[in-house]
């Protein structure tokens, strides 16, 4: 069952605590992934942006992608007024668990997610970076989220495009399942649609922060959008 809270967050004690715990948590589907569609009653939605250009052919040293490629990998795309990411920096990102703190009208729920696999390609014709999570056990959803970024070679055009595929999952009681039920939707899309404007926004800026204090868990999502380093888990 997700934790949850009005109004107030939780300590980074209580975080290492939480985050520690999630090593023994499963993922919360076993449907397999090529029947997790619309027509099996999962709701499949996300969207794709382009947040910048640079010269044709392969991504170059501190462009957009290389940029960009930090920031999603760090989570400095989250809108902190919707979604904070909490991590252990020092985790590389496959098998990387989090704990997303949502942030609903004043309720507070603190959800489990594990990234499954991280895209790091390159072909003739394109680039590719990005990473999916899979909700894990006491999530409020169920299913899995791919954040991707793609350059096109001859263009030099830098996409990043949301895809996501859930339903409803474990709620702490009845009356937080409802209240989600009618307005979690309106929250999610406003999250997807400032995510990319967001990291639009790192893309052309220096990195302004360290990922996370000395010792400390991540806590991504800046008020004003930033960028930090270095790229957690290398």
């Amino acid at each position: 069952m997700a934790l949850f809270r009005i109004g107030r967050g939780w300590s980074e004690s209580e975080m290492r605590g939480y985050l520690e715990a999630l090593k023994d948590r499963a993922v919360n589907f076993d449907t397999p992934i090529d029947e997790m569609v619309a027509e099996n009653g999962w709701t499949v939605d996300g969207g794709e942006d382009e947040i910048g250009v640079e010269p044709p052919g392969p991504p170059i040293p501190d462009g957009v992608f290389a940029r960009a490629r930090q920031a999603i990998i760090n989570y400095d795309f989250s809108d902190p007024s919707i979604v904070v990411g909490h991590f252990d920096p020092d985790t590389p990102p496959p098998g990387r668990d989090m704990l997303l703190e949502l942030k609903v009208l004043g309720l507070r729920f603190l959800c489990g997610v594990r990234v499954h696999s991280v895209r790091d390609e390159t072909t003739d014709r394109f680039s590719y970076f990005g990473f999916r999570y899979d909700t894990l056990e006491g999530h409020v959803e169920r299913g899995f989220e791919w954040f991707l970024m793609t350059k096109d070679h001859e263009t030099g055009r830098v996409h990043f495009k949301i895809e996501a595929h859930w339903r409803m999952g474990a709620f702490p009681n009845v009356w937080s399942r409802v209240g989600f039920q009618l307005i979690g939707e309106h929250y999610r899309s406003l999250w997807r649609r400032r995510a990319p404007e967001r990291l639009r926004e790192v893309a052309r800026k220096p990195a302004a922060k360290p990922v996370a204090a000395p010792g400390r868990l991540a806590h991504r999502g800046d008020e004003e959008a930033a960028r930090t380093t270095p790229e957690a888990g290398r």
